[in-house]
Formats: structure tokens, sequence, C-alpha cells
């Protein structure tokens, strides 16, 4: 009891059994603060019911069926689901100062009073509405803030889901496109919508996402991205569709990945949708020596071709690649190396062969071909001694990452 009487000399008795219990919590046992308290106290003989606490200013007495009751309204309000939550709280810096300095006092390697608040609130939360607790990721978090009269705000996590997509039709891009003249705002050029396209591989799947999970915004992430004139055929290329403030989490995927695909037949087609946390977004993207993407295109030269040099286009390796003139706008300016991995080839025409490429991601198929001004060496054009062109490129397949 040494310890306990000390605390109690040097808070002159005014301090409450929350804070008491904690800084006994190494010395006393018992399955909570007010536990200890209560044994301390009554060995000690004092009565610490309804004291000034100089040391949280009675803080813990906020924690009571009003809080609750708007933690409540709260959730009601947003309408929202949840299956794991985590509880953080503001509390007067004054308060959390004495804490620390009480326990430096008797160096004491205890609960901070924020910690406390927080698992109480926690463990109510847990007891109104069988929800855990998680620290890693969690679907919400309690931010209450109990510095003045206790106000409760919630923030919802995103929701992700994984998936493959296939494009089938030529003319829509991946991601949707504000529109270039108004830059997103709405014009006459664009009837209005702020989009340069009238959908997107990623606006057809999110809008029934958005409308179901009750989301604010969307967003598509995908394994690098296709023109906007080549299909994605194949078993398709990974995406992660990240959904901003869902208040719907529960969702039958299967389903509705049936439903899109009706409804998107010969447009675009999801597969696989599942469930997944925040990192899979940016791993997608990531590339590593063992990605490969492979690809069909229609190769059309300006003239006949000689067909004995097609077989040296099967030689093809170590291309270095100066970033595209027509994707200039927007990648940075820098010489790649990348590597065809395999080619094979048919003649449709002495202009015209059908070529079907293997080749590590970021590598750029249709300047492979064209030479892009010298820009990609060595190239298609250059090996033909032809001028040369993709008349049309599809992916074939995607490796998984």
């Amino acid at each position: 009891m040494k310890l306990a009487e000390d605390i109690l000399k040097e808070t002159d008795g005014k301090i409450c059994k929350h804070c008491l219990g904690r800084k006994l919590s190494k010395t006393i046992e018992g399955t909570n603060n007010i536990e200890r308290a209560d044994k301390a106290c009554s060995e000690l003989g004092i009565n610490l019911d309804n004291v000034d606490c100089v040391v949280c200013d009675n803080l813990f007495d906020k924690l009571d069926d009003d809080l609750y009751k708007k933690i409540d309204d709260k959730v009601n309000q947003l309408e929202i689901e949840f299956d794991t939550f985590l509880v953080g709280c503001q509390i007067d810096k004054d308060i959390q100062k004495r804490d620390e300095e009480l326990s430096e006092k008797f160096n004491l390697g205890v609960e901070t009073v924020k910690k406390e608040v927080n698992r109480l609130i926690g463990l109510g939360i847990w007891q109104r509405y069988d929800r855990e607790a998680e620290f890693e990721r969690q679907d919400i978090v309690f931010n209450v803030d109990l510095k003045n009269e206790p106000k409760v705000r919630i923030q919802i996590n995103p929701l992700y889901i994984e998936g493959k997509y296939n494009k089938y039709k030529r003319g829509i891009p991946q991601t949707k496109w504000p529109c270039t003249k108004c830059k997103g705002r709405g014009c006459e050029e664009c009837y209005g919508t702020g989009k340069q396209y009238s959908e997107s591989v990623e606006e057809l799947i999110s809008e029934h996402f958005l409308k179901l999970t009750k989301g604010r915004e969307a967003k598509f992430h995908g394994a690098g991205r296709e023109d906007i004139d080549v299909l994605m055929l194949g078993s398709g290329r990974p995406f992660v569709l990240e959904i901003k403030e869902p208040k719907i989490r529960n969702l039958d995927l299967s389903k509705l990945e049936t439903e899109i695909n009706r409804i998107n037949e010969n447009k675009t087609a999801y597969h696989n949708l599942k469930l997944c946390e925040r990192p899979r977004k940016a791993e997608i993207k990531q590339s590593s020596p063992d990605t490969y993407k492979v690809y069909q295109a229609i190769v059309e030269c300006d003239e006949a071709f000689d067909a004995d040099k097609l077989d040296d286009l099967t030689k093809l390796n170590e291309i270095h690649q100066q970033t595209p003139i027509r994707v200039l706008r927007r990648r940075t300016d820098m010489v790649r190396v990348k590597h065809v991995l395999d080619l094979s080839y048919e003649i449709i025409n002495d202009k015209t062969f059908n070529m079907r490429i293997k080749t590590e991601g970021g590598l750029y198929i249709k300047e492979l071909i064209s030479g892009d001004g010298g820009r990609s060496n060595p190239n298609v054009s250059e090996i033909l001694g032809v001028n040369a062109a993709c008349a049309q490129l599809d992916v074939i397949e995607v490796s998984e990452k």
C-alpha cells in the first residue's frame, strides 16, 4: 500500500478511482482500475467517491449514457454498417500533462489516461453493438472530443474490392477523363457532363457500388492501363476499386458481379470480385522482373516488306525506349530499358501482318512498331526497312502480381 499512500499524499487525496487504479495497475491485481482502487481504499480505510480529481478533472464522468446516446444517434443518422472499429479521443492537454507527470514522479510505466478513455469507450461500444475493436484495419473510427461538451464524429474508412476486368469495345478509357476544354466543370462541348468520354471501365462498375454502398466517391486503381482504342482480352487486367465513406459494407459480390456484367454486356466485364485490404492497391501497381504482358497487333506498312526480314523481329530483346511523344504531357521524359520476351508473326498480305508479342510491363507497343521518330530502339520499322504502324492492338494477357 506504500505506493497508494504516496500517490494519495501527492494529490492530497483528490484523485478519482480511475486515476488511482490506473497508477496501481502493476502493483495491485484486479480486473479493472475501479476494482484496484477499491482494494486500496478498503485497505487504507478511505473513501474516494465524488472527489474532485486533480489529475483528470473527473473526465470519466463524461463517459455516461448521454455520450453513448450521441454515439447511437450518429450511427443511426449515418445508417452505417460496420464489423470492426477503433476509438480515438481528444482530451485537454493539461490533463494529459498532469497524468504523465504523476507517472514520471513515481516511475510508473502504466496506461495513460487517454488510452484508458479509449479502452472504456471501446468496451461500451462492444457491449452495445457486439462489434470487435481492431487496431490495424478497421471499418470505422469513433472520434470523441471530450475537451468540452462531448462531441462524436465517425470516420468511415474505405472499402476495397479487387478483381479483373475485360474491355470488349474500343473507345472506352480505363478511368474517367475530364473534358479537355472545361477541365471537368461542364460546357457545351461535353454537353455539361464535364467528361471527355461518356463512359469508362471505372464508371461502368463504380456507379453500381456507389449506389449499393451509399459511398461518397470511387477511385479505380489498375495494374497499368491500355489505350482507349485497345481491347483488354484474355483473363483480364487486375484492378482495385476503392469506395470512400461506404455506409453499407456487407455486399453479395457474386450476385453483384453477375448483374454488372449483364448490364455491360459487349462493353466490359468484371471477374473474381472479392474484398481486399488497402495495401493491395499499391501491390498491383508495382512492377517486378517477373511481370509481363502479351499483346496482339495488326501491323500495316506503307509499302511491301521483305518477308525474310520478319524473322529478325523474333530476335528482338532489349529495347531502349524514350517516353513516347504522345504521352509526354503526362509522363517524365526519360529512357526506359525494357525487354521483349517472345514474338511470333503471321503474314496477312504483302503490307500487313499479325504480330503476337510478350514483353515486360511498361513497353509501349505502338512506338516499338513505328519507332516514334527514333525514340524507340530498335523498332519494327527500322528492322523491316519500311514505315510500319500499329493498325489495331489488343492486350491478350496481363500477368499476376
